[in-house]
């Protein structure tokens, strides 16, 4: 195995043979002189949840980008996300977030999903045809993000495609000059237009997210000006890339296996159930990084302090060694936790969210449109993420 393998047309397209090959070579696989890489579940979990594996994000963007990067605006930007920080920092910045971020907004947004769903259908139903993607999956998750933030839907759509381009920068392989360039475009324009908002509101305070983050509050410690831009990018950002991906993936996941589809027609209760099966089948998150804080051994590999250990959850979701034919979708199935959101203190935060979004996608689709088929299973366009999985077109037809 090695790095380059996360960047070919073969692995965008199906990394699951490649991961087959990678838990094949063992449970925790040198790719790299200072980097070792797992697919195992139970390595991943064990990684995930041990407090020795933490982020240096700038330092792991000098090794990749060179000395000069770490200056960069962009990444200066993500280096203030609490997804990329330890502990006391991260703990700090979670704690506030959550406290924002909080499980009764959620829940609140139940309704604003299902409204949202059934407008866009609306607005395509009568064609008898449409692109999911791009007509339904790209949309509904920026319109709840950006009712979540208060900003209008037509700058949270705008907004959502320089998001897409953003989020390419998660990616474990270095991104090429022209993707750098244009992503770090896309950042600041996020940036400049996050921070004419967050000034709006500090005059005039609302019930949005937003003027939650600029009033949290514990101990004594807020949240700086600097701090809430870059967080809510990653909250937009992630937000949004993830579960547009995840919605493609389940229809795809469910119209491969016609009988599960079936089967959750018949019975739409298992819909809880089912999208976290096509979350473990298939995740729009596939790998993160961690970076090892002091030297230790995992089953015999020696690694030193700064070590890279890459974290393939997507492989982890289909080892077989805790999943029982783990290629098989099953919307029955019941075999412990999926790794799709993380694990340990940097457990997804929207992970909820997320969960609510997909499971109402789902459940208004196949009522608004019961006769839905995909057209081009055969002929899927991936996206070229390495991380983020999706594809770029999904037609259907009814």
């Amino acid at each position: 195995m090695k790095l380059a393998d996360l960047a070919t047309r073969e692995y965008f397209d199906n990394p699951y043979p490649l991961y087959e090959k990678l838990r094949a070579e063992g449970r925790v696989v040198r790719v790299g002189p200072t980097a070792v890489m797992s697919g195992h579940y139970e390595v991943v979990d064990s990684i995930l949840h041990d407090r020795r594996f933490g982020k240096r994000y700038l330092e792991s963007i000098r090794v990749r980008y060179g000395d000069d990067a770490p200056q960069m605006k962009l990444f200066q930007g993500f280096s203030r996300m609490f997804l990329v920080l330890n502990p006391p920092v991260h703990t700090r910045l979670r704690s506030l977030m959550m406290k924002a971020f909080n499980a009764r907004q959620v829940e609140a947004m139940k309704d604003v999903a299902q409204r949202a769903c059934h407008e866009l259908i609306d607005a395509f139903e009568h064609e008898a045809t449409a692109d999911i993607t791009r007509q339904f999956a790209f949309h509904l998750p920026v319109s709840i993000i950006g009712r979540m933030l208060d900003i209008p839907v037509e700058e949270a759509t705008r907004l959502g495609v320089g998001a897409s381009v953003v989020a390419k920068t998660f990616d474990l392989a270095p991104l090429s000059p022209d993707d750098l360039v244009r992503a770090t475009a896309a950042y600041e324009e996020l940036e400049r237009y996050f921070i004419d908002v967050i000034d709006a509101r500090r005059a005039r305070l609302g019930d949005d997210l937003i003027s939650r983050l600029l009033t949290v509050e514990e101990n004594g410690e807020k949240l700086s000006q600097d701090e809430i831009v870059s967080n809510v990018i990653l909250l937009f950002v992630a937000g949004h890339e993830t579960t547009s991906n995840m919605i493609g993936n389940s229809l795809i996941a469910l119209h491969r296996h016609p009988e599960q589809l079936a089967l959750l027609k018949r019975d739409p209760a298992r819909m809880p159930q089912a999208v976290l099966e096509c979350l473990r089948y298939d995740s729009s998150v596939q790998s993160t990084v961690r970076t090892l804080l002091e030297e230790t051994e995992i089953d015999g590999v020696e690694m030193p302090s700064g070590t890279a250990v890459f974290v393939m959850m997507g492989s982890a979701n289909r080892d077989p060694a805790k999943f029982t034919h783990p290629e098989r979708l099953d919307i029955d199935r019941d075999e412990g936790r999926v790794q799709s959101f993380g694990a340990g203190i940097h457990h997804c935060i929207g992970y909820r969210l997320a969960l609510i979004e997909l499971e109402t996608a789902l459940r208004v689709l196949f009522e608004r449109l019961p006769a839905l088929e995909l057209t081009e299973l055969d002929r899927l366009s991936w996206n070229q993420h390495g991380n983020l999985r999706g594809v770029t077109s999904l037609v259907a037809r009814w």
